[in-house]
């Protein structure tokens, strides 16, 4: 079994049992008294057996140029007497370049790799232009090599090979005098197919050559992608299995004779500690989630899994089907941090060593010095976007955060899109707002010169960065309560996803049962009362969930649909209507949705 190197808070697995032989061998393969060296040389100046390669990996970026604020700019740290530690002021594509370089420093062989969602669900330095200031600091960035995430669909097919490929936006055109160049590295989704063909959309894999040293990447999304992108945005588009897929590419690269491959997954899972550098062992409670039963089963011929999606940061060792301990990692969110994966390459065999494998989550912290070329393209693209981004719209006395099972903010959003949906028609009952689309926080200390507590245009893009518009449909009361248990059972019970409300919907969810139960059917009140299964409710949600997306079948159900404004808007002009400098809106209560535990 492995053992958690824990004095240098690194996973590393060691040497134990039958490993004993290959290690044999490899000591055998090399002169008396010689080793391995990170250069490719022994120590008496002949080729050595092994080299290191360093994988630098990261993922869920969503295009956070500027530094993240409130939750989405710190992390959890356990400490040595087991107390935990926030840091906070961590991540920024500034700091994330220059710990990346660091990292790279005296390492002759180092690639960098993402698992997705770098674009799509940004804040407005970047969504306002479609991405593009993303890519271009990737390219500064020396990226080499991601595999696409549900968000590189958000805008469909055409756009993402636009990132890839280059040229200016089909309807905004070029936003500077020089066209935009593309991605200098590849976007691999394997397992994402044209509709009815079962032709590759995108490149399946990669193979990174370096010396000796040859290393297959591939890359795949969540089967899951169309339920919880828009359906526009996978129009045409098949999503397949990600072990079935990885496993059939990873047959491929060992027949062309590249015995050393990383798949590259979007979709992660929740570690039992969520500080960036628990121990993810047995011992520790591990890991949960999809990814657990996907790293057991992708083929022993894949050396380590680079994951995302989750948002959450882990290092573990999961045994493939073989029984060999296998490293899975994620670097969270928003560039907060980066893997540092040590992969010890067999020149001979051109397979990774496994029982020589280490990796590590570290913190991109701002106290070092940013990256200037970074900070040159921020102040760049800035001077663009300031006229949009520093209009306020809004006061508020206080952060309205996106924290909890009914967060605050939740309920603002919610409220917004009631409000918007009235001035359509005057007798919608309620809204329902999707936890996944909202980004970050609103935060009350100024992240400009604006003053503290005004809300400009830039902060509520980031936000809702969608685009999604405000959709209006008839349910019938059963539909209602059908949706409200879909939150916690069927594609939803492993990991619920509890909607936002508006005023005029309350209800009880018992946590304690299992299940659609966890509904308490009789709590749900409608305007104060009772549902009425057989009545018919006016509902405002934005398009992605009117057309079920993230498991709400019931909510497709929707008759008669009207739609409104985009949901940016209506977010606004409620802010604008409804604060001012003397009278801003204070953090709701949230108090909505009861919750028994």
């Amino acid at each position: 079994m492995p053992r958690i190197t824990r004095q240098r808070r690194t996973h590393r697995i060691l040497i134990t049992g039958a490993a004993l032989a290959t290690v044999g061998a490899l000591t055998a393969a090399l002169p008396a008294g010689t080793s391995a060296s990170a250069d490719g040389h022994d120590d008496r100046g002949g080729k050595a057996r092994t080299v290191d390669v360093q994988l630098l990996s990261f993922n869920d970026l969503h295009g956070n140029l500027e530094p993240p604020t409130g939750s989405s700019g710190r992390v959890t740290e356990r400490q040595p007497d087991g107390t935990v530690k926030t840091i906070e002021g961590v991540g920024g594509i500034e700091y994330l370049a220059a710990s990346l370089r660091t990292a790279r420093k005296g390492q002759e062989y180092s690639v960098t790799a993402a698992a997705g969602d770098l674009i799509g669900a940004s804040p407005l330095l970047s969504g306002l232009f479609h991405d593009e200031p993303t890519v271009e600091a990737l390219n500064k960035l020396d990226l080499d090599v991601s595999g696409v995430g549900n968000h590189e669909f958000d805008e469909g097919l055409a756009e993402l090979k636009r990132m890839r490929d280059g040229g200016c936006h089909p309807t905004d055109g070029c936003y500077t005098e020089t066209p935009f160049e593309g991605a200098d590295f590849p976007y691999l989704g394997a397992n994402v197919t044209h509709e009815g063909t079962g032709k590759t959309a995108l490149a399946p894999y990669w193979v990174w050559k370096q010396g000796p040293v040859k290393i297959g990447f591939i890359g795949v999304t969540l089967e899951n992608t169309p339920g919880i992108v828009t359906a526009e945005g996978v129009e045409g588009l098949e999503f397949h299995d990600e072990v079935e897929t990885i496993n059939k590419y990873a047959d491929e690269l060992h027949r062309k004779g590249v015995k050393s491959v990383v798949a590259l997954v979007h979709e992660g899972g929740a570690p039992a500690d969520g500080a960036y550098n628990a121990y993810c062992d047995a011992e520790a409670g591990g890991v949960s989630g999809p990814i657990v039963d996907i790293a057991k089963n992708v083929s022993p011929k894949v050396d380590a899994l680079v994951t995302g999606h989750t948002h959450n940061a882990y290092v573990c060792d999961i045994p493939d089907p073989a029984g060999n301990s296998r490293m899975v990692t994620s670097a969270a969110s928003f560039g907060r941090l980066y893997t540092d994966t040590t992969l010890t390459y067999d020149v001979a065999t051109k397979d990774i060593v496994r029982t020589a494998v280490e990796s590590a989550n570290h913190v991109v912290s701002r106290t070092q010095k940013p990256a200037g070329d970074m900070s040159d393209l921020i102040e760049h693209w800035n001077a663009l976007a300031k006229p949009v981004a520093n209009r306020p719209i809004g006061w508020i006395s206080g952060d309205i955060t996106k924290t909890g099972t009914e967060s605050p903010l939740g309920d603002l959003i919610a409220d917004a899109q009631l409000e918007h949906a009235r001035t359509i028609d005057p007798d919608t009952a309620f809204a329902l707002m999707n936890p996944g689309g909202i980004r970050a926080d609103l935060i009350h200390a100024q992240s400009g010169s604006e003053g503290d507590g005004v809300v400009t245009y830039g902060e509520g893009f980031t936000v809702q960065p969608f685009s999604n518009t405000v959709n209006l449909v008839d349910l019938t009361g059963a539909d209602v309560v059908a949706a409200l248990q879909q939150q916690v059972s069927g594609g939803n019970a492993a990991s619920p996803k509890i909607l936002q409300v508006s005023e005029g919907l309350t209800y009880t969810l018992d946590l304690t049962k299992s299940g659609a139960d966890r509904l308490v059917a009789d709590s749900v009140r409608i305007q104060g009362r009772p549902v009425d299964l057989t009545a018919t409710y006016r509902v405002a949600m934005n398009n992605f969930l009117a057309g079920g997306g993230d498991n709400f079948p019931a909510l497709a159900k929707g008759t008669d649909p009207v739609v409104g404004s985009d949901d940016l808007t209506a977010f606004a002009d409620y802010l604008t209507a409804n604060s001012g400098p003397a009278s801003p809106i204070a953090p709701p209560a949230a108090n909505r949705i009861t919750i028994v535990k």
